[in-house]
């Protein structure tokens, strides 16, 4: 059997009232304390006492009951684990996914590691066959440990029931810490129901290492020197609670910024100063690009830039929240890693008051870029084709979004369209599955949204292949009244794959799906409603009727499978 042993935690955490109960009812309590309100879940009796930690929770009265934890139950485990990333991406708050023994765990493996890869804060609860049984070939023992230590922040056994208040606290307090990112802890099903003791953890919110002010000199000193300065703005921005910084120093610089993953929103959509639809003409003739809460991947051309009509290659600055975070592999001019607020603002300050190289001319052509870009992107977004061309869909959708509602992207070549089309007015309001790539986390996040934007649009962006690894949890939806807008774009084709391996071999295998499954129905027949839609001209009454209505409704909207979005990536 193999145990790992919760580390120390350096910020020795405060402890306030005694605790005691069953270890269920320990482990609620301090989850509580840290601020979730949300457990999601598949029914399993491993974790049954959990369950009754809720329910104990949701049963206190008087004015010092505090929030009670609500219990939304899935339909496969990947949903509740799913679900919880993307809690932790939207409330900043870890979410909490509770799976039974054996294979609920291990059906939980894709999020955590998309966690890991995003940096989104949250922590998995798993069952474990009993102490007393171990060995003997109990239901569904196995050692989790060895199988999700490689995509957590920390992994352990809570070998009894008096190591659960402490244990879970300590998961908690390491995924809500720079660099963000999963946690794993499980508990033996006879201690699970054993009663133990503890004290309530006093939690607050934390905040990131002091940077280095030398290293912040330096990079404002870059700046300050740059005529072709780039910004970019990434998700740990926004999960260090950073963006109201950004946006600080964006205004107040005049520096021409692009968002990628959660930072969208960051500079809301029309701002003048974000150019991501200027992306290649600013990255490619940039001499300083300083990318910020976003790793150097293949995103952003490994952190490689400049170089464009013979330009020189340009200066990379990489500003990470964690030291772990900062690119290795990438030629750096500078960088500099702690709290992003701390380092935001140090810059601006750095700035004030020092002779910058004028860079209007820099801005006023990447302005005019994304303006051109924007004039071609309208005739594709009011395309008329016949099959309907993805960007059609947009075209409708766009206009329909309200400044607060929240994106979700659970496809390829369909989602790839939102990410050039869909420019959020506001951060926070923006899911994908990040560098992972992991199809099948919509669902949950569409759940997630829902819970934590109660008064928001929630609309979820699905390809018809994306679809088939969660749509059964419409039902879920539906059972905990969770109304979500569904947008398909359906080319009955892996259309991500299918035309990559045309190119390379000029004929695809295993590639095409069947020709217009009416998922709509398959929505309908769950308790929810939809259609599809064939004619463009019908795209945007059928999504007003989506908007309308109070249960989950899904536009299937069936596209042309030969008009595939214009990558210039492969990711590799």
């Amino acid at each position: 059997m193999t145990t790992t042993t919760p580390p120390d935690d350096p910020t020795t955490p405060q402890t306030g009232a005694e605790l005691d109960g069953h270890a269920g009812e320990l482990a609620v309590a301090v989850a509580r304390a840290h601020g979730v309100e949300t457990m999601f879940t598949l029914s399993g009796a491993h974790v049954f006492p959990m369950y009754d930690g809720a329910v104990r929770s949701q049963q206190e009265e008087g004015p010092d009951a505090g929030t009670p934890v609500r219990l939304v139950d899935v339909r496969h485990e990947q949903t509740a684990a799913f679900a919880a990333e993307a809690t932790g991406k939207l409330t900043r708050v870890p979410g909490l996914a509770v799976l039974t023994a054996g294979p609920g765990v291990t059906n939980g493996v894709s999020a955590l590691a998309q966690a890991t890869f995003a940096g989104s804060p949250m922590v998995v609860v798993g069952g474990r066959a009993p102490n007393n049984r171990w060995g003997s070939g109990a239901l569904q023992e196995i050692d989790h440990l060895p199988i999700v230590a490689p995509v957590t922040k920390h992994a352990a056994t809570l070998m009894t029931a008096d190591d659960v208040t402490a244990g879970i606290d300590t998961a908690f307090r390491l995924a809500r810490s720079s660099h963000r990112g999963p946690t794993y802890v499980d508990v033996p099903m006879d201690e699970f129901f054993n009663v133990g003791t503890g004290r309530l953890p006093v939690v607050g919110e934390p905040r990131g290492e002091v940077p280095d002010t030398d290293a912040i000199d330096r990079i404002a000193g870059l700046l300050a020197r740059a005529e072709r300065p780039v910004l970019v703005l990434g998700t740990d921005v926004w999960a260090d609670r950073a963006e109201v910084a950004a946006l600080r120093l964006v205004e107040e610089m005049r520096l021409p910024a692009i968002t990628n993953g959660m930072g969208r929103g960051i500079v809301p959509g029309g701002h003048p100063l974000l150019v991501t639809k200027a992306r290649g003409a600013a990255l490619g003739g940039a001499d300083l690009v300083v990318v910020v809460g976003t790793p150097l991947d293949f995103r952003l051309g490994f952190g490689v830039f400049g170089g464009k009509d013979g330009a020189d290659p340009a200066a990379v600055v990489h500003v990470a929240d964690s030291a772990d975070q900062v690119s290795h592999h990438a030629p750096l001019a500078d960088h500099v890693s702690g709290d992003l607020t701390a380092v935001l603002d140090g810059l601006l300050e750095a700035l004030a008051g020092r002779p910058r190289a004028d860079s209007s001319a820099w801005v006023a052509s990447l302005q005019e870029t994304a303006a051109a870009a924007a004039a071609r992107d309208a005739e594709l977004l009011g395309a008329e084709a016949d099959p309907i061309h993805p960007a059609r869909i947009y075209g409708e959708l766009v206009p329909r979004l309200a400044d607060d509602a929240v994106v979700i992207g659970d496809g390829g070549d369909f989602v790839s369209f939102a990410g050039k089309f869909v420019e959020p007015r506001r951060p926070g309001c923006w899911l994908d599955p990040g560098p992972y790539g992991c199809l099948g986390a919509g669902l949950g996040a569409a759940i997630a949204a829902r819970i934590a934007r109660p008064s928001s649009q929630v609309v979820l962006l699905l390809g018809d292949g994306a679809a088939g690894f969660s749509l059964m949890d419409v039902d879920t939806l539906v059972r905990h009244d969770l109304p979500v807008v569904m947008v398909m774009g359906n080319n009955s084709a892996w259309g991500l794959e299918k035309g990559p391996m045309k190119m390379l071999y000029g004929y695809d295998v295993a590639a095409d799906l069947a020709p217009r499954t009416s998922y709509d129905q398959v929505v309908s027949a769950l308790g929810g409603a939809g259609e599809q839609v064939t004619d463009p001209r019908q795209i945007g009454p059928a999504l007003d009727r989506a908007f309308a209505a109070d249960v989950p409704y899904l536009v299937n909207v069936i596209t042309d499978v030969d008009a595939p979005y214009p990558r210039n990536t492969f990711g590799i």
